[in-house]
């Protein structure tokens, strides 16, 4: 009740806070993600300013709203996050802003619901990792150069610039990594790791995903599905799994535990970006650079 209190004193205070734009000011974004971060500053440009919540190897199914974050969110002239209930405990904060004016801009809840994969596991009823497919990210640049545009007339020539050079890189992305795959026989392509984050990837690219926790992190695998998860492993021959630089090492160190036990070898194959993106200033710090980096880890640890 104290948290909430705390929030609704902020609501009060921070509603109606919105830079004037034709004053020369730039547009002030807020995003979540880090990928939703990293896509927005590329659309952008100098043209806004862009605060991120959430950094590095952060995730963001256990992410809670701190007073900063809210002081943010109500400062902003537009918030773009994930939606589909990936940012789960934010969900009550947003709901909150609903009533204040401010622009939310939910990406993947635009994305056409034949197309997306169900979840038992979120309240949207859909597996929110979408980005994981680069056709459904580059919807997520058209939405941001459209509401940046709308927001930000002025500069909708430069915004609508950024955007087609995106594109350019990301479809530049896609031939790269299908030729990078094609290397892998397909019977070698089923990726086990912490959870089931890579699901559009493995629809868009034919490979087997399994999770140890399932698609949300706030659930745990138990020593059932460990054993369970270990003789899948054994039985398809899978010589690599992959830990996850969003998720605790030790459920993936426990499943090589479980499979050493029973007479049969497997390695870690590396470390895999999920929910989040590497550090900043770095090749994995953004989208591309990420997607580049993971494709390059799955095959070379399962070939």
């Amino acid at each position: 009740m104290k948290k909430i209190t705390i929030l609704l004193l902020l609501f009060t205070i921070f509603t109606g806070c919105k830079n004037d734009t034709s004053k020369g000011e730039k547009l002030n974004v807020v995003t979540t993600t880090t990928m939703i971060t990293d896509l927005v500053k590329n659309i952008g440009g100098d043209a806004i300013t862009v605060n991120g919540l959430m950094g590095a190897g952060v995730d963001p199914h256990l992410y809670k709203a701190s007073e900063g974050d809210v002081n943010k969110l109500y400062q902003a002239d537009v918030v773009f996050y994930n939606g589909l209930h990936l940012e789960g405990k934010l969900v009550e904060v947003f709901e909150k802003m609903e009533n204040s004016g401010k622009r939310q801009v939910p990406l993947a809840e635009g994305l056409d619901k034949k197309g997306l994969i169900g979840s038992e596991y979120f309240a949207s009823s859909y597996d929110p990792h979408v980005w994981f497919n680069i056709e459904y990210f580059k919807f997520f640049a058209e939405e941001t150069a459209r509401v940046l545009s709308e927001e930000a007339p002025e500069h909708e020539e430069l915004f609508q610039q950024n955007k087609e050079a995106y594109l350019k890189s990301l479809n530049e992305l896609e031939t790269e990594i299908t030729s990078i795959i094609e290397a892998l026989p397909k019977e070698k392509r089923i990726l086990v790791t912490a959870h089931d984050a890579f699901n559009y990837f493995g629809q868009a690219y034919d490979f087997e995903v399994v999770g140890l926790q399932g698609l949300s992190t706030a659930t745990e695998a138990g020593v059932q599905d460990v054993q369970k998860m270990s003789d899948f492993i054994i039985e398809n021959d899978i010589n690599a799994i992959f830990v996850e630089s969003s998720v605790p090492r030790r459920t993936i160190e426990a499943l090589q535990e479980a499979v050493l036990s029973k007479n049969h070898e497997v390695r870690i194959g590396g470390s895999l970006y999920s929910d989040a993106l590497g550090n900043p200033d770095t090749e994995e710090g953004t989208y591309i650079g990420m997607f580049r980096y993971n494709v390059k880890t799955i095959v070379t640890a399962l070939k």
